[in-house]
């Protein structure tokens, strides 16, 4: 039926909401803003996508990165659109973070129903909806209280950090309401649903090995790697993904032998290491032979795990070295594991007096980004707010 009177139900909102205004149309008291980087909906849009990672200082420091960056992204940008298409054209992260805020909202407006109803809010780093769009939905929306919320566990000053001096350059433009509530969630590497949702998508793959090779499987937690530069600087990203490794094989028993791997290097500077594929080519000569490899810090799929893990790693390079059997851990996803713990992050947020955390608001020892000062000061005075 909706779909025979499309223009009679857009003409009833259309008077309903013309004859009685509302500051809140679509009744938001919660507005749960989630940050990622995001992913090219079609090979069309790889090019500006790349554009803006390359000439992002807050992501990757280039020399003259004004003419370095628009020429790697350039270059770069047939490569990139031959491998999305070889996983179906796009990427599944817009989704993918769509499902997981129905679930999650859906969820909250049981559990915290002092803060519903709620409404989730994509804002990508690179690539539509971005931050300065999604502001602008959630205003429109008259939402009452907006929780920031990195969809990023480990927190680096590359990703959330990025996200987040994107939120702030982008609110700095606008005349901010005094009595709209914010407040922010910027890192949750050691939730325990988060454990145990790794934690059961390894126990599903363990399983599809033969019962005599099962424990000598050796797991391969893989996380996107990060410049040494940045490392040094006091960035907390490796800590954190290795706080996150150590809960989910707590959560395993120790079950298997394992190692924290690092992927996706861009660039000519020293990047944190053993990579992904040197770490499987090591392992291999020294006798191992079947692999699971565990996303550990992406939330759902996109590049990185499927062509990347899937299709270079378990495919290609598992033939090239001589490997057994290399497989891949779904990431979270719509996990229900996943979804509850979205949801209690969000709804203990909720409850707390603490709208963001002294963690956030501490720079790096080394750091010496002007930026990064002006958005933890922003951040800070926004939160206090109310």
């Amino acid at each position: 039926m909706k779909r025979l009177f499309p223009v009679f139900n857009h003409f009833l909102r259309f008077k309903s909401t013309a004859a009685q205004p509302l500051a809140n149309p679509k009744n938001v008291k919660t507005a749960i803003m989630m940050l990622n980087m995001g992913g090219p909906q079609n090979t069309d849009q790889v090019g500006e996508y790349l554009l803006r990672i390359m000439t992002d200082r807050d992501m990757i420091q280039l020399p003259v990165q004004s003419q370095l960056g628009p020429y790697i992204a350039r270059k770069r940008t047939a490569e990139v659109q031959k491998k999305y298409n070889e996983i179906g054209g796009g990427s599944p992260i817009l989704k993918w973070t769509n499902i997981q805020g129905d679930l999650l909202c859906s969820k909250l407006d049981m559990i915290s129903p002092a803060t519903a109803p709620h409404q989730h809010y994509v804002a990508f780093r690179y690539v539509d909806p971005l931050t300065e769009e999604t502001l602008g939905k959630i205003e429109q929306d008259g939402a009452k209280q907006i929780v920031i919320f990195s969809q990023y566990p480990q927190y680096s000053c590359a990703t959330t950090g990025s996200s987040l001096n994107a939120v702030w350059s982008a609110l700095a433009k606008k005349k901010i309401d005094p009595n709209v509530k914010w407040s922010l969630i910027d890192r949750w590497p050691a939730h325990p649903l988060l454990a145990k949702t790794f934690a059961d998508r390894i126990s599903t793959e363990l399983k599809m090995f033969p019962a005599e090779k099962r424990k000598d499987v050796m797991i391969l937690f893989s996380a996107h790697s990060l410049p040494l530069k940045a490392v040094n600087r006091g960035d907390p990203y490796p800590s954190e993904v290795g706080a996150t490794v150590q809960l989910v094989m707590q959560e395993l028993g120790q079950c298997n032998p394992y190692a924290l791997v690092w992927q996706s290097k861009v660039g000519p500077l020293p990047w944190l290491q053993p990579y992904t594929d040197d770490a499987i080519k090591g392992y291999v000569k020294q006798g191992k032979k079947n692999f699971i490899l565990v996303p550990i810090a992406f939330v759902n799929e996109h590049i990185e795990t499927l062509h990347e893990m899937d299709i270079e790693y378990c495919h290609d390079l598992a033939k090239e070295v001589g490997a057994e059997c290399i497989r891949r851990a779904a990431a979270p996803n719509d996990h229900p594991l996943f979804i509850s713990a979205l949801a209690d992050v969000v709804s203990t947020h909720l409850s707390s007096e603490q709208r963001i955390s002294p963690k956030f608001l501490t720079r790096c020892p080394h750091c010496t980004n002007a930026r990064c000062h002006e958005a933890k000061s922003f951040f800070s005075n926004l939160c206090a707010r109310q």
